[in-house]
């Protein structure tokens, strides 16, 4: 194994060690908490001629978003090529704005991660609790702890963006010692 390779290795198990003892982000909660709820989640489009970060997809939106239909969830698998991304009129360059709100029955220590196809920044509680700021196949964001201090409406925003051929968006959650699984629609109101 060359330097560089060994260097790299132990920069990427400081980092999991690191993560894995960092102390969960605090969220914070809707207040006032939220009455009436409509099922799901609003989304506003855009479709800029091409999108690979973040950046790109949220300048596309500040220059002319539309509404869309609402999304159902966060769980939206994987689609073949030529599948509209979400709701969106298109399966390609397409940004998104999605707001709402995310239901947390219990007061705990949560794991939170996303699957995304292409990039994703979610802001639940006023902390970024997933992000990937690229292009790729529907994969994993890294896992992150998170603190809910009450049960109840957390607000929740996520910039996302799909380039090319398939897309997907997922949030996966579950309470401390337990393996993530997916988020119902029914937790997510708008």
């Amino acid at each position: 194994m060359n330097f560089t390779r060994i260097l790299g290795l132990a920069a990427m198990a400081t980092l999991t060690a690191t993560l894995s003892w960092a102390a969960p982000l605090r969220l914070t909660p809707a207040d006032p908490q939220p009455k009436g709820l409509k099922s799901g989640l609003s989304v506003r489009y855009a479709y800029p001629d091409d999108v690979k970060t973040l950046r790109g997809a949220a300048k596309a939106l500040e220059a002319g978003a539309e509404v869309g239909p609402p999304l159902k969830g966060l769980d939206y698998r994987d689609t073949s090529i030529g599948q509209n991304a979400l709701t969106s009129k298109r399966s390609e360059n397409v940004a998104a704005s999605i707001r709402g709100y995310v239901k947390f029955d219990a007061p705990g220590i949560y794991t939170i991660d996303f699957l995304t196809n292409d990039g994703m920044r979610a802001v639940i509680g006023g902390r970024v609790v997933g992000k990937f700021d690229g292009r790729q196949t529907c994969q994993e964001t890294f896992a992150q702890k998170v603190e809910v201090p009450k049960a109840g409406w957390y607000p929740i925003q996520v910039l996302y963006f799909q380039r090319l051929n398939t897309s997907c968006l997922h949030m996966r959650m579950g309470p401390k010692g337990s393996r993530v699984t997916w988020m119902p629609n029914k937790a997510f109101g708008r």
